[in-house]
């Protein structure tokens, strides 16, 4: 019988009976690290070791990124811990309080048939309350090591903050590295680096679709910025608009039926609403001002977008049908390149300070603004698709690079180890 999917996650599924606890309120105004210990990894029976400890560096770095927990790694363990490995038994948690974490993540890898069938396996425990939280396996091709140890870690972020992590996303990205703009796409922990455009030209404002198979993208490919939808192994593609001028700044619905863009026609650009074949061209906004950048609300209804109709560029919203607009930002001369939370509690956005270009928050009605990023220029901010993240590029170490921060600014990383030459971040849906 054939497998269906790459991987998949088998029925075991062991719990502690009870209300499931919430560990880290990510929400709160002060995030204070979960400390959690991972024991050494059993490789059962003829696995290789080493396939073990790859499973746990993928993990460890998948928990520490996320910025929510203290990662204790086994090498940090009291001597007599150190050697331990494998699933413990509840009736021996206590002697891992020395460990001075509050949570224990223990598992174990396990390789069968001929090299052909993996098995991943994973236990939480409650070392302040000495009990087991959940068990659960992962089996697949030894090749999806990587995805299984992705999904595995959000599991855990899921049953101790509640709500599952975002490490089955990818984020992609224009890359300059090669003297020309290349769409790439990336895990988010930088592994997985995928070139998805060769074609030697300008390729920029790439847009997931939101099944998160194709990327929508304008690039100058025929010498005028037209808009291209393109597969994830970049074999096909289709040009959706080419009219001369702007064809850019695309921005999927919700429901992924139609299409908001930057139309560069009559002299000035504007919004405009095509359907996802890019037919049935339909103007937003009107008046005699420039409207780009626009971003759709996530329940469909608003788009963020913005304009210079006051004399310098804002950020507006208005109906998904181009009524009721409404000005958002009053403060600074210029702000653009709006996005909006997958929450829809705020709208992240780009506005210059001093000269230099640095990344806010706002509330949709325009209170709560919160100044997110200093040092260098920071641009192109984009949600995760749980909200609790923001990618953007940046300035502060030379060469702009994408970097990946928290909501309210805090733990900002790069995305890559690349020496530089990265911009317009998009995030895409959860993969698994």
């Amino acid at each position: 019988m054939k497998r269906i999917f790459l991987f998949f996650l088998l029925t075991l599924f062991i719990s502690s009976p009870g209300e499931t606890r919430v560990y880290l309120d990510v929400n709160a105004p002060t995030l204070v690290q979960i400390p959690i210990v991972l024991p050494k990894w059993k490789a059962v029976d003829k696995t290789p070791p080493t396939l073990a400890a790859k499973g746990y560096e993928i993990l460890e770095s998948d928990l520490t990124l996320s910025g929510f927990f203290r990662v204790i790694n086994f090498n940090s363990l009291p001597a007599h811990l150190q050697k331990k490995e494998g699933i413990p038994s509840t009736l021996y948690l206590q002697e891992w309080v020395p460990a001075g974490g509050e949570i224990l993540l223990a598992g174990e890898t396990t390789l069968e048939a001929e090299g052909l069938n993996l098995k991943l396996t994973f236990h939480l425990f409650d070392l302040v309350e000495q009990k087991h939280v959940v068990g659960k396996q992962y089996e697949g091709s030894i090749q999806n090591l990587r995805s299984m140890v992705h999904r595995m870690a959000d599991e855990v972020i899921l049953q101790l903050t509640g709500e599952r992590g975002v490490n089955t996303t990818k984020i992609a990205y224009v890359n300059l590295q090669s003297g020309n703009k290349e769409i790439f796409v990336s895990d988010i922990d930088g592994a997985n680096t995928k070139q998805i455009t060769r074609n030697q030209s300008i390729n920029i404002s790439p847009a997931w679709t939101p099944d998160g198979k194709k990327i929508a993208f304008t690039s100058y490919l025929k010498r005028n910025p037209d808009l291209y939808l393109t597969d994830l192994d970049g074999k096909t593609l289709t040009r959706l608009l080419s009219h001369p001028g702007l064809n850019t700044s695309p921005s999927w619905s919700p429901d992924g039926k139609r299409i908001a863009l930057m139309l560069g026609m009559e002299g000035k650009s504007d919004i405009y609403l095509v359907d996802a074949n890019g037919g049935n061209e339909r103007k937003l906004t009107k008046g005699h001002g420039n409207e780009a950048s626009p971003t759709w609300s996530p329940d469909g209804k608003w788009i963020a977008f913005v304009s210079d109709r006051s004399g310098s560029p804002q950020i507006y919203a208005m109906s998904a049908e181009g009524s009721e607009v409404r000005r958002i930002t009053f403060e600074g001369n210029y702000n653009t390149q709006p996005s909006w939370s997958p929450k829809g509690d705020r709208i992240a956005f780009n506005g210059r300070v001093g000269g230099r270009y640095t990344i806010f928050t706002i509330k949709p009605d325009g209170t709560g603004l919160q100044r997110l990023t200093s040092g260098g220029d920071n641009e192109n901010p984009c949600w995760s698709p749980d909200g609790r993240y923001i990618a953007f590029s940046s300035t502060r170490t030379g060469a702009p690079k994408i970097f990946i921060m928290h909501a309210n600014g805090l733990s900002s990383r790069p995305l890559t180890q690349a020496k530089g030459g990265e911009l317009n971040p998009a995030w895409s849906r959860r993969l698994d």
